[in-house]
Parts: structure tokens; C-alpha cells; sequence
């Protein structure tokens, strides 16, 4: 066999989560740990209702998968079999269901029942131990989520759960005692908080795997088994009529067969988490007797996060209905089971540090790290997923959640550095409304203009010409980048100026490039000085040259007369000897 131990049943898948908090809203027990933005699930404080996985818009939510368990189990050569939930119909149509149970065999099930089965008995034994005893509120335990958050969360209201087993526990135990304490069950259904229950010490070994729905299709989908190429074939065990009504809220209440319009004030159905707390908030010591159906999940268990369905709640909440209808014919009523297969029993649990342990002082800190010290200041906005300041303070001390998800309080920050910029920029920078009246600007613009405060309000042909202006008003253009000399102010600008539409306002944003204009000025007199100063140069070296190329022809003239002289001197000599 696998090891029993096993990854925690809801988790998040972090590369898809977008650090949006909607998690920790929904959370009816903000078992959210935020940490560098990322929205992880404590597993202690979790009660696997898989409410965060309906409601994460980026599917960063999700729940273990066992397929590979069942797996196992066939594979092993087990005897095995099946526990369908009675919300089965919700998933599948007409005509898939009367195929389901042979796609089931497909996959090695040797035995296909149906939940009901256990859902009949468990209806039983709830309403003849809440008769036995009128001197307090019942609260019947057909809901895991609802287990796990008394035991975690409201462990005073223990003593109100009746020590009634869940029905999927009854039917694997009503099975193993009818086929074989060997036999090994798997639970198919909606509920992701059914896995949790296999973690509990009186159902070791009762129920060997738990899958939803949205696994069982995958399952199919592996093994590649088509419903519409299965044959039609009947369960392995009739269906309990009323019982079939168990995924909707009230379920319990009428397979007992207990008139409930809806108005008795001694049987209370209540379905969602909100509807739940509120309704365990108002039980205590002096409650009057009653006897207390609560779902965790709104509309019942057709709306558990592993349905995988694509109807809507209302056509799901019709094919249950219709499916009763159609299977009266061949329902049964079953003999009542044996009471200690019926049994469960229920005490606190650990669900991590108490918000008691957070010292007053350390909320105040908290509270005053993000501004929040005046309870003025302390929106209680609830955009963090906490429904107070003081509650989001707390659970920044127990670790749960980070002084940056206060969203006003980062807003406030981010307004301090635009603030920040906008008085620490060089470049000036300027508002006008839409009349060109003066409704802001920081203090480099009034460094460049000479101006105040005093100034706010006026027109902004005060300081300068409005015709750029006036083009972004007439909408002949949207933006402008232009360059203006400010002859009374000795100032070069160039000015980037556009329109916001929504606020009816100009921006305009004053760059000084004075000191360029000058600096490349002096560039340009200096280039201009060089080549005149080589012209001059140049002007002097061809004049040198041609002095000295005259200079050279006369002396070479001069040399040429003195040769012909000494020759001709000489030629004399020849001709008159002595």
C-alpha cells in the first residue's frame, strides 16, 4: 500500500498567484499566509472547505490529487469499491448516467453503491438521538468543512455535534461489514474536505481514498474510457429515495422524513460559510432544542470545488430533483444500520497560534508602522482581506499577513515619492485648469519664472505667452514640444506640454537648456575663431613659400650670371698665352 502520509489537500500553485487577496477575502477562517506577495495555505489553520479555489480568478488555487491512490488500489488487485455521492446527477446527464456505473468497472471497480445508502441511516440516527434529548441545540455532522472549523475554530459548540458519523463514512463501513472487511472504498463526490476526513483516527482504514468528481473525469480521461462508448448498466446497489435530495440544503432534514417548510423554528437548514458562522455565533448555553443542518457551501453540495460541471447551480439543483423523481420507481427503504456503524466522535483541534497571544502593545506598533495609530486614520476598508485594521494588525504579528497589503497605506506612500519627485525634479513643472489658470506648480518652475504661491489661480498669461496653451484647448493638437525663449526671463525652455482630458487640465513640463544654448554659443565661436586663425595660417605659409621660391630664383639667376662671367673670364685666358 501507499503511505498514508500525504501532501496537504488545498495549496496554492504560486507561479499563477497574482497577489490579489481575493483568497484571504474569501477565507471564512483566513488560513491565507501572505509572504513576498504570494498567498500560501496554513495547513493547520485550513479546514479544506476549497472555498479559495472557487473564488482565485487565476486558478492558483487547487487540491490534492489521489487519482494515482485509486490507481493503486486496482492495480494491487483489491476488491474495490465505489461510494458514489448523491450529487452525482448534478455532474452528469441522463444518458451518462446510465452508463457511469460500466465506465466505473472500466476502471477496475468491482463494486458500485451509492452514498444515499449512508446518507438514509445517518438521517435516522441524527433525528432520534436530537429526540432523545430536547435540552439543547443539535448541529448534525454530515458536512467535514463544518467538523473542521468547530473543532478548530469553535471548539465551545463540540458538545453541540451530534456523534453521528458522516454518510460516506457510514456506507464504506455499512459495505466493508456487507462485503468483506478487506474490501477497499473509494468516495466519489464533490466535497474536497472529505480527503481531511481520512486523516481522522476512528475512519483509519474505513475509507481508502476519497476523489471528487473533477478527479474521476480526469481519471476517465487517463484510461481513455468515453461515456457515450460505455454500455448501459445499473448500480450495484438501488438508490434510498429522499436521500438523493442530501446535496441540497435541507437534505438531511427531509430524508428523515421531518416536515420542514422552512418555518419551523426547530429545524434550521443554513448553507455558505457567512450563513454558518453567523448562525454557530448565536449558539450557546440557554440555546432553545433544535435541530441544525449547516452546509459550508452555498446552494449545498452541488456547489463543492470539485463538481466539474458547466450547469449552473440552478440546473444543477434540477437534475437532483428530477433524478429523485425518475428513481422512486426503483428506489428502497433499508433496514436501520447498526448504531455503532454510525458512530463518530469530535474535540478540538490545533489551528496554530491564537490571536489571544498578540500582545496590545504589538498591535499598536503594527498599527502605527502603517500610519494607523489614530483609529481615525484605521479605514477598516477590508481591501486587505482582513475585515478591520486591527484585525489585519494581528495577523501580521502571528505571521499570517505583511504590513504592504494595506493598500491606503501604500497609496500614501507611493503620494509621498510623487510628491517627492515632483518637488525634487530640476525641471520645472506646471498645472493649469481648463480656462489656463494656474493650478500648480513646484518649486523649480518658480526658480525659472521668478514666481510664488502668490501667483496660484491666475492666468498663465502672467508669466507667458498662452498660445501654446490655447492649441491644447482647441484640441489642435494633444501634445506639444516646443522650444521658447523667455526673453524677460533670460530663459531657453524647452517645453513638453499635453493635455489630461479626464481632469480637464494641462501639464507642462519646463526643461532649461539656457546654459546649453550658451555653452554650445561658445562652442560655435571657438570652432569659428579656430578656422579663421588656420585660414590665417595657412594664408601666411603660402606667402613664406612664394617669398622663398623667389628668393631662391633670384639667387639662382645671380649664380648662373657669375659662372657664364668666370667661364668667359677663362675662355680669354686660352687665347692669349704668355
Amino acid at each position: 500500500m501507499l503511505e498514508v502520509s500525504k501532501p496537504q489537500i488545498v495549496f496554492t500553485l504560486t507561479a499563477r498567484c497574482r497577489d490579489c487577496y481575493r483568497c484571504l477575502r474569501a477565507c471564512p477562517v483566513k488560513a491565507i499566509r501572505m509572504q513576498n506577495g504570494q498567498a500560501y495555505v496554513d495547513e493547520k489553520r485550513c479546514i479544506a472547505c476549497g472555498t479559495c479555489i472557487r473564488e482565485c480568478p487565476q486558478q492558483a488555487k487547487t487540491f490534492r490529487s489521489d487519482i494515482n491512490i485509486a490507481q493503486h488500489l486496482v492495480d494491487e488487485g483489491h476488491f474495490v469499491a465505489v461510494s458514489i455521492a448523491p450529487s452525482f446527477p448534478a455532474v452528469f446527464n441522463r444518458w451518462q448516467r446510465s452508463r457511469l456505473a460500466s465506465a466505473l468497472r472500466a476502471l477496475g471497480i468491482r463494486y458500485v453503491g451509492q452514498t444515499s445508502q449512508g446518507a438514509y441511516q445517518i438521517s435516522l440516527e441524527s433525528q432520534r438521538l436530537a429526540r432523545a434529548d430536547t435540552t439543547k441545540p443539535h448541529i448534525t455532522t454530515a458536512c467535514p468543512a463544518l467538523i473542521n472549523y468547530i473543532e478548530k475554530y469553535k471548539p465551545e459548540l463540540i458538545d453541540y455535534l451530534l456523534p453521528v458519523a458522516s454518510p460516506m463514512v457510514a456506507h464504506a463501513r455499512i459495505l466493508k461489514k456487507k462485503l468483506g472487511k478487506d474490501i477497499k472504498v473509494i468516495f466519489i463526490g464533490p466535497c474536497v474536505a472529505k480527503k481531511s476526513e481520512l486523516n481522522r483516527p476512528d475512519i483509519a482504514g474505513v475509507v481508502d481514498c476519497v476523489l471528487t468528481f473533477r478527479e474521476l473525469n480526469a481519471w476517465l480521461e487517463q484510461k481513455n474510457i468515453d461515456l457515450s462508448m460505455c454500455e448501459e448498466s445499473n448500480f450495484d446497489e438501488k438508490p434510498v429515495h429522499n436521500a438523493q435530495l442530501y446535496p441540497l440544503p435541507g437534505g438531511l432534514i427531509k430524508t428523515a422524513g421531518l416536515d420542514d417548510d422552512g418555518l419551523n423554528l426547530r429545524l434550521l437548514r443554513v448553507d455558505s460559510a457567512q450563513g454558518v458562522r453567523e448562525l454557530l455565533n448565536g449558539i450557546g448555553e440557554g440555546s432553545e432544542h433544535a435541530l441544525i443542518e449547516p452546509l459550508f457551501c452555498s446552494q449545498g453540495c452541488i456547489n463543492g470545488p470539485g463538481i466539474d460541471s458547466d450547469k449552473n447551480l440552478f440546473e444543477r439543483r434540477q437534475e437532483i430533483i428530477e433524478y429523485t423523481a425518475e428513481s422512486a420507481a426503483i428506489s428502497i427503504v433499508p433496514e436501520p444500520a447498526e448504531s455503532e456503524l454510525l458512530r463518530a466522535a469530535f474535540k478540538r483541534h490545533d489551528s496554530g497560534p491564537s490571536p489571544d497571544s498578540v500582545t496590545e502593545q504589538q498591535i499598536q506598533e503594527i498599527l502605527a508602522r502603517t500610519g494607523k495609530q489614530d483609529p481615525e486614520q484605521q479605514l477598516n476598508c477590508g481591501a486587505c482581506g482582513y475585515d478591520s485594521c486591527r484585525e489585519k494588525a494581528i495577523a501580521v504579528a502571528l505571521g499570517m499577513a505583511e504590513p504592504e497589503m494595506c493598500i491606503p497605506y501604500m497609496r500614501r506612500l507611493a503620494e509621498r515619492r510623487t510628491d517627492q519627485i515632483f518637488s525634487t525634479t530640476p525641471n520645472g513643472v506646471l498645472m493649469l485648469d481648463d480656462e489656463l489658470n494656474i493650478l500648480g506648480m513646484n518649486p523649480a518652475f518658480k526658480k525659472f519664472f521668478s514666481c510664488s504661491d502668490v501667483i496660484l489661480g491666475r492666468h498663465i498669461s502672467y508669466l507667458m505667452d498662452p498660445a501654446p496653451f490655447e492649441k491644447l484647448i482647441s484640441g489642435f493638437t494633444e501634445t506639444l514640444d516646443i522650444t521658447i525663449l523667455h526673453r524677460p526671463y533670460n530663459l531657453l525652455c524647452r517645453e513638453l506640454l499635453y493635455m489630461l482630458k479626464e481632469e480637464k487640465q494641462i501639464v507642462g513640463i519646463f526643461i532649461n537648456i539656457t546654459s546649453q544654448q550658451e555653452h554650445e554659443k561658445k562652442l560655435r565661436e571657438i570652432r569659428s575663431q579656430t578656422v579663421e586663425q588656420a585660414n590665417e595660417l595657412l594664408e601666411h605659409q603660402i606667402k613664406m613659400a612664394q617669398n622663398i621660391a623667389q628668393f631662391l630664383g633670384e639667387s639662382t639667376a645671380r649664380g648662373e650670371e657669375l659662372v657664364r662671367k668666370l667661364m668667359s673670364l677663362s675662355e680669354g685666358d686660352e687665347t692669349n698665352p704668355r
